[in-house]
């Protein structure tokens, strides 16, 4: 059997972690040519040591130097830079790309593996809710394929026909009988928190999350809800659903990923134990399937599933991501550039709970209309964005002091 040769962005991050779970499994089947990460310097060393890869990317020159030492007398050779990035992204060797860093930083990775036409394993939301358009025309001009693996996406990927996906297929969700996509969520920690106690929330408690485990950036987005809105403008091109056709069901379980209902009346969801490795070993090696080290589920002892609609009033951000996809243009990349800057600075303890949906949808007003027609637009569109909500931010601490 030939191995199938990976690179993974961000390997030390929670999706990163599990793809080599799930690789180690099965030796066989896989090998890890590049690893890359930005912080954990010890961890990434360990585990380039452990699955021999052949590179180690970070973005950073001191902690490249620091990587060297710690790989002394491996083979593994230690790369640095964005470059860096796009270039293991490419290699013609690589089959798969998991596309894992969190944040703006992973587009340009992800997108050098789309043009080098590899299968992309896509984890990273900021690739389609900045530059969907872009990277779908990408996607599609290189023969590349993309396998979603949000536990959501993933579900919904499972739930549509084999023919939607299909090259040369008509992409109309109606012409394959579709009627809606339907997206869980969890509700996160606050689902049932009453809500004028809401601006008590402090930073331990927004990443507390009641079922999965995540970094600390996508816990918060998962207890506001941002994280779903941004799964729905990542459907909308993922899937080529019109905003219309996207719905968001709390589902607190996390049990039922996501659901595709049909012209007939048929609803198809996909079900699983909360664990990341099934989306993943099942986007390794599509069409196919392996053991993924997850627990087999057992619904007798489950129970009950239950489902509900969001409150946005609870949840002002998810109605601010269905605002910014029917905006169109730069204001999805807007939207996720501020969502990263209020965020970090509630996780820093600098501003409340509630001025994370405050600022984002100032920051949405003060940029609406920017130019959106290539990508050094969304880039600018960014950086704009981010600047607006550190400005604003300031002078909310201003006010408050």
């Amino acid at each position: 059997m030939t191995l199938h040769a990976l690179t993974i962005l961000g390997a030390t991050g929670t999706i990163g972690v599990n793809t080599l779970d799930v690789v180690a499994r099965h030796p066989d089947r896989f090998r890890v040519i590049a690893l890359t990460g930005q912080n954990q310097i010890e961890k990434l060393a360990q585990q380039c040591r452990q699955f021999q890869a052949r590179y180690a990317v970070v973005l950073d020159a001191d902690k490249a130097r620091a990587l060297e030492a710690l790989l002394a007398g491996s083979n593994t050779e230690v790369l640095v830079g964005m470059e860096a990035l796009e270039y293991v992204s490419s290699l013609p060797e690589v089959d798969s790309v998991m596309a894992a860093i969190v944040g703006a930083a992973g587009l340009r990775p992800a997108l050098a593996a789309a043009r080098a036409g590899k299968r992309v394993l896509l984890a990273n939301k900021e690739t389609l809710v900045m530059a969907g358009r872009f990277f779908m025309q990408a996607v599609h001009d290189h023969h590349a394929t993309l396998l979603p693996i949000d536990s959501e996406h993933n579900a919904v990927f499972q739930s549509m026909p084999a023919a939607y996906f299909e090259r040369g297929s008509n992409r109309n969700p109606a012409a394959h009988g579709v009627r809606r996509v339907l997206l869980t969520a969890s509700g996160g920690p606050f689902r049932t928190r009453e809500l004028d106690t809401l601006k008590d929330i402090t930073p331990e408690q927004a990443i507390a999350h009641p079922n999965w485990v995540m970094g600390k950036k996508i816990s918060v987005d998962s207890a506001t809800m941002m994280n779903k809105g941004l799964e729905v403008i990542e459907a909308h091109w993922l899937f080529n659903a019109p905003p219309e056709q996207i719905e968001v069901v709390i589902h607190p379980q996390s049990i039922v990923h996501s659901m595709v209902e049909y012209l007939d009346g048929s609803v198809l969801a996909q079900l699983s134990n909360p664990d990341m490795r099934t989306p993943i070993a099942h986007s390794l090696v599509y069409p196919e399937r392996i053991e993924a080290g997850v627990n087999w589920l057992d619904l007798a002892r489950i129970g009950t599933l239950t489902f509900e609609a969001p409150d946005l009033r609870r949840f002002p951000c998810l109605g601010l991501a269905y605002q910014a996809l029917a905006a169109g243009g730069a204001a999805p990349a807007i939207l996720n550039a501020a969502n990263e800057e209020v965020v970090a600075a509630f996780l820093d303890k600098q501003i409340p709970y509630l001025a994370i949906p405050a600022t984002l949808d100032a920051v949405l007003q003060r940029l609406a209309g920017q130019p959106a027609e290539s990508l050094e637009d969304l880039m600018a569109a960014d950086a704009d964005a981010r600047i607006a909500a550190r400005e604003l931010l300031a002078l909310d601490h201003a006010h408050r002091a």
